[in-house]
Order: structure tokens, then C-alpha cells, then sequence
């Protein structure tokens, strides 16, 4: 155990985490009022390393300073530098800095009581997202809902979030909503067909149907139920693990909004991108205008960490990407950051998945994310040498393995934890899950994903 003396400002906007933290932690404060957001002298918390970090997940702490100090050595981290180091003075924590740390190969762990950082954890996040597919409890959930009254209910989107946590181990939670909700606010028609997926009743065919979108200033104000739901998760989660918010790209958005609803080819949308390359920047940069205030709001809202969803990368040659997708990617880092400084919101660690996206691997890696996804067509140990050791990765195996025995999962998990070794790796699928799947085998994903990383830890 450690005893921390701080002298902080503790914002905890929500009350009813406070007996939440104080049990799941053992906390040993002078005086309680820390928790509820009042200035405390001094006060001395009594818990593990790890603790500290998730107990300023807990709390949103917005400035801290922490003076930790373990067997006479001083161990501290700066938010510059966002990792563990020796020698220095204090190390200031907040949400973001101890989520980026887990992102760095030093994990939460399984966001239980006893939580321990240890160089070499893997942190497991299954693709919550992908529980709208799945059906299980969530085909009960909506079975009366329409999909996008569904999206818009925070409640309903909370109970969802909740529910892959409360059947397995996962280290996080990622908001349940869908990447469409931005086409709907700038004022295109959405539906979603049972048995088909999305459908556009009026998509975007010549250049002149730009004008029917709304201006992109005032998407996040249309979203305004996305960041109520963030923010009642993260009062229901209390802490037990850090909450992600999550958009699609401006390339991906783009294809439904053109093609009307999912297509094989992506020919209409290609299409504007050789026949009307003017408009299609045009049409990116509204969508790259209308993302950057959605995802600040959300971590506004609540959200420990940001993914950008380029599922249609894969459509793209090198050339086509690097001149219709990349740019936009870029910007979506480096404006949402720019503005979280400016609206005094700590920044959070943002996760690039572009999904069939292998040949720019290099680009990825220097687009501005503190992690990029992979699916399960790369290598791990060729994806390492492409991006540096810098830059976390994320996967990739291939969701279909779940279909496979138990024990057979147990090996290819392994097998996956040892091609990307313990640093800055997150343990996950390579895409969503397939309705037809086993919930059990999701169970042996996740436990196998946290016990070889134990095993790990002990090489």
C-alpha cells in the first residue's frame, strides 16, 4: 500500500459515485468532502499504485498532484510525457493520462477491486459496438424500438453499453450508438432495414444535394442525447471502467450517405471521388466540421477516450486514401485535440481504426492517434516494425476464430499476445462480433486475453 498526500481540486460532477469509489478503493480520506468536489488541505489515500490511476479515473480528476512514493524510490510520470519514469517530483493524473497509460502496456487490469499497473498487462476491450448485431439481451431490449429510437433513448443506450459488462470481464466500455447519427443531424433520412442494414431513402446522387445538409456547427447540438447517454453511463459504470465514445470517419460516412446503405463495391461514392473530386472534398469537409464538436462533446460528456471508425478504408488504393480519407483522419486529431485545450478539457487518447486500411500503416501511426486498431489481416509482428515502438496498436484476431473450440481460442489468443509481446498493445478483435456467436465463446476470449497477459507479466 501507498500513501498519496495531495492537495487538489476533485470534480466529481456526479454525487452518487462517491460511496461507489470510497468502498471499491478503501479510500482513507481526512476529509470526504474531496469526493465531493470542495478543495481538501491534505489528504492521505491509502491504496495500490494502480489504484491511484483508477482511482482519478473515478474522479475525473482535472488537476492533481500526486507524490507516490514505493520502497524509499520515487516513482512518478509527467502528462508530457505520458509514461511511467523515475526521478521526478510529481506526476499530475487525470482520466486521460491514466486511460493513456493503459494504452501504453500498463493496464487496468480487469477493472476489479485490487487493480495493479504492471508493465506487461494487456488490457481487453471487445468491440461493444458490435453487441447491436449479436442480438442476445439487446434483440429483447429493442424489440418494440425502432434501431434509432433506440439511439436516441440515453437510457436505452446505457442499459446497452452495460450489458456486455455484466456477462463478461472487459476492460471498458465503449458508448452504445451507431456512426450514422451524424448523417441524420446534418439532415439526411436514416432507417434501418431488418435483415438489409442502413438505408438512405434520398441519398446524395449530384453535387447540388449538398445543399440539403444542415450546417455542420450544428451537429453536436442535434446529438445532444449521444452526450446524455455518455454521461449517465459513466454515472452508472462508477468507475468500474473507463468509458470510450467513438464516430465514424468522413470516408466511411460519406459511402452511406452516396451509395444509400452498404454496398460491396462503393462504386457510386468512388464514383465522386474520379467525377466530382471537388465535391467530395467538399462533402468530407462538412463531415470533418460536424465530427471534431461531436467528439469534443463527448468527452465533454464524459467519454476516457475517442475511436475513429474508417471502416471503408479497405475500398481505397494507397493513392485514393491518401488523398480522400488520410487528410480528413488528420485533422480529426488535430482539431479535436486544438479544442480540447481551448474549452480546458484534459485531452484523451484517440484510437484510429481503419479496417482493411494495411497499406497505410506508416500514415496511421503518424496521424495524431495514440492508437491504432488493426484487423486480423496484419501481421502483429509486421505491423510492430512498420509503425515503431511508439505508437500502440490494437486486435486484431479474427473474429471468426470464435467460432472455433474453446481451447482452440485459449491457443490463438495466446499466440496473438505473444506476436505483439506485452508493450503498448490492447488485446482485442479484429472487427465486431457475427450474430450466430457463442457467448461463451466471447467469455473464453476475454479470460484467455487476461490470463496469458499474466503469464506475460511474469516472463
Amino acid at each position: 500500500m501507498i500513501s498519496v498526500p495531495c492537495t487538489a481540486w476533485f470534480h466529481n460532477p456526479v454525487d452518487t459515485w462517491k460511496v461507489g469509489v470510497k468502498v471499491r478503493l478503501g479510500l482513507n480520506l481526512r476529509d470526504s468532502q474531496a469526493i465531493r468536489g470542495e478543495q481538501v488541505p491534505h489528504a492521505t489515500i491509502r491504496c495500490s499504485y494502480g489504484e491511484v490511476l483508477f482511482w482519478a479515473i473515478c474522479c475525473r480528476v482535472a488537476t492533481a498532484d500526486f507524490t507516490v512514493k514505493r520502497g524509499g524510490v520515487l516513482l512518478a510520470a509527467t502528462r508530457a510525457a505520458r509514461e511511467l519514469s523515475l526521478g521526478s517530483n510529481h506526476v499530475t493524473f487525470n482520466m486521460a493520462t491514466a486511460l493513456t497509460h493503459s494504452r501504453k502496456g500498463r493496464s487496468l487490469g480487469k477493472g476489479q477491486a485490487q487493480i495493479q499497473i504492471t508493465v506487461g498487462t494487456v488490457l481487453a476491450v471487445t468491440d461493444c459496438l458490435s453487441w447491436r448485431r449479436t442480438g442476445w439481451e439487446f434483440r429483447e431490449t429493442r424489440a418494440a424500438q425502432d434501431f434509432f429510437s433506440t439511439c436516441r433513448s440515453p437510457e436505452a443506450c446505457c442499459e446497452l453499453t452495460l450489458q456486455p459488462l455484466h456477462r463478461f470481464p472487459l476492460d471498458a466500455a465503449i458508448i452504445f450508438s451507431d456512426i450514422l447519427v451524424v448523417p441524420q443531424a446534418l439532415g439526411m433520412e436514416v432507417t434501418m432495414v431488418p435483415g438489409k442494414g442502413p438505408s438512405f431513402p434520398e441519398p446524395l446522387r449530384e453535387e447540388c444535394d449538398l445543399e440539403r445538409l444542415k450546417h455542420p456547427a450544428t451537429v453536436a447540438s442535434e446529438l445532444g442525447y449521444v452526450f446524455q447517454a455518455i454521461t449517465l453511463t459513466r454515472q452508472r459504470l462508477a468507475g468500474r471502467v473507463p468509458l470510450i465514445g467513438f464516430a465514424g470517419a468522413p470516408w466511411t460516412l460519406m459511402t452511406y450517405m452516396v451509395e444509400g446503405g452498404s454496398s460491396s463495391t462503393m462504386a457510386q461514392a468512388k464514383r465522386w471521388l474520379y467525377q466530382r473530386p471537388q465535391a467530395s472534398h467538399r462533402l468530407l469537409r462538412i463531415l470533418t466540421d460536424a465530427l471534431v464538436p461531436y467528439l469534443v462533446g463527448q468527452v465533454a460528456a464524459g467519454a476516457q477516450a475517442l475511436q475513429l471508425f474508417e471502416s471503408h478504408a479497405g475500398h481505397l488504393g494507397p493513392q485514393l486514401f491518401s488523398k480522400f480519407a488520410l487528410p480528413y483522419i488528420r485533422d480529426v486529431a488535430k482539431q479535436v485535440k486544438a479544442q480540447l485545450q481551448e474549452a480546458g478539457l484534459a485531452p484523451v487518447p484517440m484510437i484510429i481504426f481503419a479496417k482493411d486500411g494495411h497499406f497505410a500503416l506508416e500514415e496511421l501511426a503518424k496521424a495524431g492517434y495514440e492508437v491504432v486498431g488493426l484487423d486480423w489481416t496484419v501481421a502483429p509482428k509486421k505491423a510492430r516494425e512498420r509503425v515503431g515502438k511508439t505508437v500502440t496498436l490494437q486486435g486484431n484476431l479474427d473474429p471468426c476464430a470464435l467460432y472455433a473450440s474453446e481451447e482452440e481460442i485459449g491457443r490463438l489468443v495466446k499466440q496473438m499476445l505473444d506476436d505483439f509481446g506485452p508493450q503498448r498493445y490492447i488485446a482485442n478483435l479484429g472487427h465486431g462480433l457475427y450474430p450466430d456467436m457463442d457467448p461463451k465463446h466471447v467469455g473464453a476470449f476475454v479470460d484467455a486475453v487476461h490470463k496469458h497477459s499474466r503469464l506475460l507479466q511474469q516472463k
